[in-house]
């Protein structure tokens, strides 16, 4: 019975991890070319398509508590699938969309489909798991995100070598069979009976999750330290091509090496991660995020020609060792700290911290941007090392299994209550 169980699991790992990989690919796809992909579809101006982005973006960020509601009643599965057809149907219809209404119609079912696909992901590998595996399929999920990112990036760059709008059509099509063929990959998962959950009578929903302090202050600190990651892909192609001179293709470079070490080491340094509490191990991570853009700030009065490029590269890499040490346990600690049978609104409240940063960031990075070459790593510094104060705070007032806190041995377990209940 045991084997067969094992089986079971590692099957359920399996079509998880695929689904996961070719869902990325898709994003790998269309997050670098969404304004061209867009335009060459659709033929609008960019500046109404940069509109009708925002507006979709504004549409999907009101959508997330509903879609955390919709995680608690459906089932996490069910919800991740609904987030895979909506950009299946998306993309399907971006060849259609020739007004500026059914352009922004679409848009809006696109980006509803992307924000809710994390909390609803999320929400599933926590049914799926427990304990100290959550965070191993955390770190899977995520590692094969960046690698699916990457092998999408490559397959734009080759999509984009194809004359006239052959190529964007053709990738409208491959995205869309994509999201089609994940959608069927978590449809295979097992359905999962989450015995926790409590009768939709006794939930107190969205009150209990905006009552629960510490778990606001997590996703506070989120939204603080989410700008260090959302700077990567807005502004460091910016200041490396603008303040510290090196040309597009190499400021390209660093965030594939990024992207590189994210994938091949996101799992083992995972591993190490799990060893420690998650809110002081996610705070570290943060810190060397800190540090790596007080470093930034630093390179263009100090270096120059190849030794900036080297000192790019030596804080790139420091860079991502923060971003490896804190990603996992950051996102652990939001779902360990969920009651599980509130999850997707705890999730869906965790995921409105990324996306009001996505929104706000643009405004805020560019303003940064312009007022010198130091001043946006300075603040940037200064707003993650706050993220990492907050989570420090955090510790003392969460349960000791959403700290990672290891019970004494001999110590009764609710997992072996559970098990002896059943026996």
């Amino acid at each position: 019975m045991r084997s067969t169980s094992a089986d079971s699991n590692a099957s359920t790992r399996r079509r998880l991890y695929a689904a996961a990989l070719v869902g990325s690919v898709g994003d790998g796809i269309y997050v670098p070319l969404t304004m061209l992909f867009v335009h060459a579809l659709t033929g609008l101006s960019l500046t109404a398509i940069g509109a009708g982005l925002s507006l979709a973006g504004l549409c999907a960020l009101a959508f997330m508590p509903v879609a955390g509601a919709l995680i608690d009643r459906m089932g996490a599965k069910r919800v991740v699938m609904c987030a895979l057809v909506l950009r299946a149907a998306g993309f399907a219809a971006y060849p259609f969309a020739d007004t500026y209404p059914s352009f922004v119609a679409v848009a809006v079912v696109v980006a509803v489909g992307m924000w809710a696909s994390t909390p609803s992901q999320h929400a599933l590998i926590g049914e799926i798991a427990q304990g100290t595996e959550r965070d191993r399929l955390l770190a899977w999920d995520r590692s094969l995100r960046n690698g699916g990112m990457g092998l999408g990036s490559i397959a734009a760059a080759a999509l984009l070598a194809v004359d006239g709008n052959t190529g964007f059509t053709t990738a409208a099509m491959v995205l869309a069979s994509l999201f089609v063929l994940a959608t069927g990959l978590v449809a295979r998962i097992p359905a999962v009976h989450d015995g926790a959950r409590r009768p939709p009578e006794k939930q107190q929903g969205y009150r209990q999750v905006l009552t629960d302090r510490p778990y606001l202050l997590i996703a506070a600190a989120n939204f603080l330290i989410a700008f260090g990651y959302t700077a990567q892909a807005m502004a460091l192609p910016v200041f490396l091509t603008r303040d510290i001179g090196l040309p597009a293709a190499l400021a390209g470079g660093v965030f594939a090496l990024n992207t590189a070490l994210v994938a091949a080491l996101g799992v083992p340094v995972a591993r190490l991660t799990m060893r420690g509490r998650r809110p002081r191990t996610s705070a570290l991570g943060a810190t060397i995020f800190a540090a790596s853009f007080a470093a930034f700030a630093l390179i263009p009065g100090l270096f120059g020609g190849t030794t900036a490029l080297v000192a790019v590269l030596a804080v790139a890499v420091l860079y991502t060792s923060g971003e490896l040490i804190h990603s996992v346990p950051a996102q652990g600690l939001s779902v360990q700290a969920a009651p599980d049978h509130l999850r997707g609104r705890y999730l869906s409240v965790y995921q409105l911290s990324w996306s009001l940063c996505r929104t706000i960031a643009p405004l805020l990075l560019g303003f940064l941007l312009e007022t010198g070459s130091w001043q946006l790593w300075a603040v940037l510094a200064l707003m993650v090392l706050t993220g990492a104060i907050i989570l420090l705070c955090t510790e003392r007032a969460l349960p000791p299994h959403a700290v990672g806190i290891r019970p004494a041995p001999g110590s009764p377990t609710l997992e072996n209550a559970v098990q002896q209940a059943g026996a």
